[in-house]
């Protein structure tokens, strides 16, 4: 797929050349000079030299005979002294040309390859210093220069020298030699990524994408000084900011959490973010085995005998061959490797796409194909050596879960010999279980979308992009390759010996490298319709799972399900339908009754009041104590409001009788935040803790008071400012007014996770409706999302004030912002969808109904407001 549709789009470059040359014919780290259009009119076998006017003689020892005919095969190779004379079709240009041969072969007759390369870097450099980027080029006399500098087109295998110049709309690359045209150019409006790589190991790469899903990048530029990439970069980022969404690794891991990517859109966005591309054979995008059966008749994705432990590196596969090498890792010295070679390098990207990209093979292997039965033959053999081969560890290639199969067919009647039995190597050999390449595609694509990949496939993840790449959890995991294959494992500039260094980076292009790590905890697993609650890994996860519903039987929690879902697809229709101020400071809890009639607020002025919705009347203003309330909820059956006050007490107001029904003095400092469920009051204070309280009635009558018993005493290190429960009341989540927010395991009373995410007090926090994951606004004006199941922080926004309250549905957010307005944010796009315009001054509450269709905010205004959908 990927390699493919490179392809495609070189090939449209090249019809640009009226020449048939490619730079797939120079040798690997080859520089193309330039061209000159000769006749060959004499081939002797003498050894005078001469030069004619116009002719050019030369003398070789041995000759390479490429591409002859036109026809891709194996170089031909003719040895002795030879002499060849080309007469030029320009005349003039002979001692140019001579001049620039004789300067050139003084380089490659220099003793040492280090001194080689420095020399004719050094003449590459010359001669881009005396040129510079034609601005005739340009597409509009009005277009304003910003930068030039010199850099190299990278295409697989090759690069090419030239000149880079971005105006105000367009990006240009002239290459020197003016192949394959004599200019490259982006429209900047056309631009929708801009990635910056490592290329060699080091920090040089930039590649730029005019699609939002596709491995086939338009340009990638390598440049000679870090400084030249990253401003380039930087003029282009700042142009994009403004019609373009920044996607990160924890972005697109949110979407893929929740069913909006593909486990195989999802690979290729990690691929591109870990610096993998398909114009750099030794970083090619890399995907998993999945299959382990190529034996069967029919594949049974219902069985997880059919797949490969995704939590192991192929190399730890087989228990056997494991053990050899885990001997030898131990008596090896240091620095120690597992293995020799890596999973993904560029003989084995060529090794599976031989068949569609010959040249390149001839380019990477001096002219030769490998030997027959060497060759990319069986998927079933291939699949066996990469258990049981000493040095194969190989993973595969984004075009096997594709859907071109031209790599499998060999539809270019290549030669590529014969095996060891007699037959031509041919088609790749399929599994039995497939019908026809196609078939074969499809059901490896299924494969990779099948519900056991999607439960396991973070595991993988691990290895490849996450916390298992290195250090001590890699050796735990037997994921160690060579040192040459990290990222910072070897400081080309730091090394002085030419031939070192040259040795050091042919080895780097041609061994392999490991992606850039994305993660540095271990990544979440998908949710999938089979894993609605949380996996069994603590004693709280057994009260997450859904109440089953028959077949075809359609529940009222469906229906509920139905109006919310409906409800936030149109959240930023949200509109204002009526507001009153009733508080003389500002509103703090708001509580409605079941029927919808009564709404209860808390505020700083220290009141409880009760308000009617029908008569829009205020019906009662109560007080308990001079200080602050802070917040308020309803018991069931609507009989009794609680609210918690500054004054370290917790109030219980009886709406039948009028009066206070009870006062829990539960606390040292102010009580911030009350819960309530199943008979327990959850409250949380300044005074660095958050209690849980069995909550029975004393009689049987509502007015009489309740009996209090402590349960648990959950310890933070400051002050707890705000907390939530789950669904199921089996987790709590509270933050602090340091910035940390915490996940507790309800059950055991114990602190699951810790993250200190925000850089001020945290505003509020909230559980996904699925228990998945937390939501949490801070001072610092960020929405932070963190993984339940990991405590991983798995995406960060920030907004220019801070975000004082919320609502959300686990996709999207609506929420009350210091200055007034409500937020509709969508997390899966990093971005805000609505700006409501509702407070004069910050939203400090909010309360949503459960068909999610009416808001009540409160805020510093001292007003409440009333909010209706517009469907």
């Amino acid at each position: 797929m990927a390699f493919i549709r490179k392809k495609q789009r070189e090939r449209q470059l090249q019809l640009y050349s009226r020449e048939r040359f490619s730079l797939l014919l120079l040798n690997l780290e080859e520089y193309y000079f330039e061209q000159h259009s000769a006749n060959h009119i004499q081939h002797k076998g003498s050894q005078s030299e001469r030069t004619l006017s116009g002719e050019i003689s030369l003398i070789f020892s041995q000759v390479y005979f490429i591409k002859e005919h036109n026809i891709v095969a194996p170089y031909k190779i003719e040895r002795g002294t030879m002499e060849y004379v080309f007469e030029l079709d320009v005349s003039g240009k002979v001692e140019d040309v001579v001049e620039t041969l004789l300067q050139l072969h003084r380089a490659s007759c220099l003793d040492k390859l280090g001194d080689q390369a420095a020399m004719i870097t050094a003449i590459l450099q010359s001669r881009l210093a005396r040129t510079s980027f034609d601005k005739n080029r340009f597409q509009s006399v009005s277009e304003k220069l910003h930068m030039e500098c010199k850099a190299e087109m990278v295409t697989p295998l090759v690069t090419n020298p030239g000149h880079v110049c971005i105006t105000d709309t367009t990006l240009y690359f002239q290459p020197l030699n003016g192949y394959p045209k004599p200019v490259v150019q982006i429209t900047l409006q056309d631009v929708r990524r801009v990635y910056r790589r490592r290329h060699g190991l080091m920090p040089l790469g930039l590649e730029v994408f005019c699609t939002e899903d596709d491995l086939c990048s338009d340009i990638y530029l390598k440049f000679y000084e870090p400084q030249d990439r990253d401003d380039l970069y930087f003029f282009i980022a700042t142009y994009l900011e403004h019609h373009v969404a920044e996607r990160t690794a924890e972005s697109y891991m949110l979407q893929w959490q929740r069913g909006h990517l593909s486990n195989y859109q999802y690979l290729l966005h990690l691929n591109t973010l870990a610096d993998r591309s398909c114009n750099d054979l030794s970083q090619y995008p890399v995907f998993p085995w999945v299959i382990s059966d190529y034996c069967s008749a029919e594949l049974d994705l219902s069985n997880p005998g059919t797949f490969r432990d995704l939590s192991k590196p192929v190399g730890a596969l087989n228990k056997e061959r494991l053990e050899r090498l885990l001997t030898r890792y131990q008596e090896m010295p240091e620095p120690k490797f597992m293995y020799g070679s890596h999973y993904s390098s560029p003989g084995y990207v060529l090794f599976y796409l031989v068949r569609i990209a010959p040249e390149y093979m001839l380019c990477l292997q001096n002219g030769r194909f490998d030997h027959a039965d060497r060759m990319f033959n069986s998927i079933a053999e291939t699949w066996r050596n990469c258990l049981d081969g000493a040095t194969d560890f190989k993973e595969l290639i984004p075009e096997f879960y594709g859907e071109d199969v031209s790599f499998l067919v060999n539809s270019l009647r290549l030669d590529l010999g014969k095996k060891q039995g007699g037959q031509l190597v041919e088609d790749v050999e399929l599994p039995p279980w497939a019908q026809s390449p196609e078939d074969f595609l499809q059901k490896s694509r299924d494969a990779l979308e099948s519900d056991h990949v999607s439960e396991h496939l973070h595991e993988w993840i691990d290895l490849v992009f996450g916390y298992k790449q290195k250090g001590r959890d890699a050796v735990e995991a037997h994921n160690v390759f060579h040192p040459l294959t990290y990222e910072g494992g070897v400081d080309l500039n730091s090394i002085e010996d030419p031939d070192e260094k040259v040795a050091l980076l042919t080895q780097i292009l041609e061994f392999g490298q490991t992606p850039k790590q994305l993660f540095v905890t271990p990544h979440p697993r998908r949710i999938t319709p089979k894993f609605k609650s949380l996996p069994q890994t603590s004693s709280y996860n057994a009260s997450t799972a859904d109440s089953p519903v028959s077949p075809g039987e359609e529940s009222f929690e469906d229906l509920t399900e139905e109006s919310r879902t409906l409800a936030w697809s149109n959240i930023t229709k949200l509109q204002l339908h009526e507001q009153h101020k009733i508080h003389k400071e500002a509103v703090t809890g708001i509580a409605v009754s079941g029927n919808g009639s009564s709404v209860f607020t808390t505020s700083h002025d220290s009141t409880l009041k009760m308000f009617s919705k029908e008569s829009k009347m205020l019906q009662r203003s109560i007080s308990f104590s001079n200080m602050a309330l802070s917040s308020c909820f309803l018991l069931p059956g609507d009989a009794t409001v609680a609210s918690s006050s500054w004054d370290n007490n917790i109030y219980f107001y009886s709406i039948a009788f009028g009066r206070r029904q009870d006062t829990l003095m539960g606390h040292d400092d102010a009580v911030s935040k009350i819960c309530w469920h199943d008979n327990r009051l959850y409250s949380a204070s300044w005074d660095s803790t958050v209690k849980v309280w069995s909550a029975l009635p004393a009689g049987t009558t509502g007015a009489q008071r309740l009996q209090f018993e402590l349960l648990a005493e959950l310890e933070h290190d400051v002050g707890v400012d705000t907390m939530s429960l789950n669904a199921a009341s089996a987790l709590l989540v509270s933050g602090t007014r340091e910035g940390a927010v915490n996940i507790w395991d309800l059950a055991t009373a114990t602190v699951l996770h810790q993250i200190p995410c925000h850089s001020g007090t945290v505003c509020h926090t909230a559980f996904s409706p699925d228990s998945r994951h937390v939501l949490s606004t801070g001072e610092d004006g960020s929405l932070n999302v963190i993984d339940v199941q990991t405590g991983m922080l798995i995406s960060s926004l920030t907004s220019a004030e801070p975000q004082r309250c919320f609502l959300w549905d686990g996709n999207s957010v609506l929420s009350g912002s210091q200055s007034g307005e409500l937020l509709v944010w969508d997390l899966l796009g990093a971005k805000i969808s609505e700006r409501i315009r509702g407070h004069t001054g910050a939203v400090t509450c909010m309360w949503m109904n459960e068909q999610c269709s009416s808001v009540i905010t409160g805020g510093e205004d001292r007003q409440i407001i009333f909010w209706k959908l517009q469907y």
